[in-house]
């Protein structure tokens, strides 16, 4: 028995060690190893380049006119008032006629213009948007108030007079020529008058907006384009009128004055022109009224004698004036 046990656990042991020899391994798994993430170079940071200082070549200061004159002559007389600007301050200022009165405030909100020669209603506009703010108002006729005027053609048979209700009744139905939509003497302030005195008169597409005042005094001279027009007092007298219209004087009557109750217009800057550039050019513009030069150069562009500080308080009694006449002024202009 003994040998039996030990034959069997040999046989076993040679069976064991030859299954173990034919058995086929299991592979060990293959380790992988995941390539490095790549790597992105820093990106340099930009050093903020600060824009050109205002005034310089490369940064001028726009200097806006609104087209209440002819064409030419706003662009003669603005172009000589910033060259003068220039000479006394060094600031680049370049100039440009607005198309329009909202034109000119347009621009004066989008950064397109820091300096505004803006009329009154244009003025109160702007202000109200935020857009201006008045340093200087205008002398003419040694007054910094103004009135209207409504003219007609000689040929017209209408009657002069100096009650605004008898002068307007006759108007009645008739076709207006104005300026612009934001002129206080052109537009706004005589359609008031209408409605006071209830004069009804031809309106919207039927009456017709012509552009500045002496466009005004233009189309009723020719006749046909209007009944009646309105412009500031006295805009027949205008340089270039004269020359071309030498008898416009007789052909074109004022029929009603109004008295000057209106704020003269302004040289009104940008909110974002810094407060000593602004008071340089104010020093520079109240130096100019007082040469011979930039007295003929204030006269060509808009007729001024003169030019007086004021700030916004001046225009405070012109807004009573609006409100009362029921007038929204942030509704004119968009």
């Amino acid at each position: 028995m003994g040998k039996r046990l030990l034959l069997a656990l040999v046989t076993f042991t040679v069976v064991a060690t030859l299954l173990a020899a034919c058995a086929t391994p299991t592979p060990a798994p293959e380790v992988t190893t995941a390539p490095p993430e790549p790597t992105t170079p820093p990106v340099p940071t930009a050093t903020p380049v600060p824009p050109p200082m205002l005034g310089t070549a490369e940064n001028p200061i726009i200097m806006g006119f609104v087209p209440s004159g002819t064409a030419q002559e706003i662009l003669t007389g603005g172009e000589a008032i910033a060259k003068q600007i220039t000479d006394l301050t060094g600031y680049e200022i370049k100039v440009f006629q607005a198309t329009s009165y909202s034109a000119l405030v347009e621009a004066m909100g989008s950064g397109n213009a820091q300096i505004g020669w803006l009329a009154t209603f244009s003025y109160a506009v702007a202000s109200q948007k935020g857009y201006a703010d008045v340093s200087l108002v205008t002398i003419r006729n040694g007054s910094d108030h103004y009135g209207f005027q409504i003219i007609s053609h000689v040929d017209s048979a209408f009657t002069a007079s100096d009650d605004a209700a008898t002068a307007l009744a006759q108007l009645k139905d008739k076709k207006p020529c104005w300026t612009d939509p934001l002129s206080s003497s052109g537009y706004v302030l005589p359609t008031g008058f209408f409605k006071k005195y209830e004069v009804p008169i031809k309106s919207g597409s039927a009456a017709a907006f012509v552009g500045g005042h002496p466009a005004v005094v233009r189309a009723v001279y020719a006749k046909g384009i209007c009944d009646f027009g309105a412009t500031f007092i006295d805009a027949r007298t205008s340089s270039a009128i004269q020359k071309d219209l030498p008898d416009v004087m007789d052909k074109v009557t004022v029929l009603y004055k109004s008295e000057p109750f209106i704020p003269n217009d302004t040289v009104s800057f940008a909110p974002d022109v810094p407060d000593d550039v602004r008071a340089k050019i104010v020093e520079a513009l109240l130096t100019i009224a007082g040469t011979e030069e930039g007295k003929a150069a204030l006269k060509t562009v808009y007729q001024i004698d003169g030019l007086v500080e004021h700030d916004d308080t001046f225009y405070d009694e012109f807004r009573v004036y609006l409100e009362a006449s029921g007038l929204d002024v942030a509704t004119l202009f968009k």
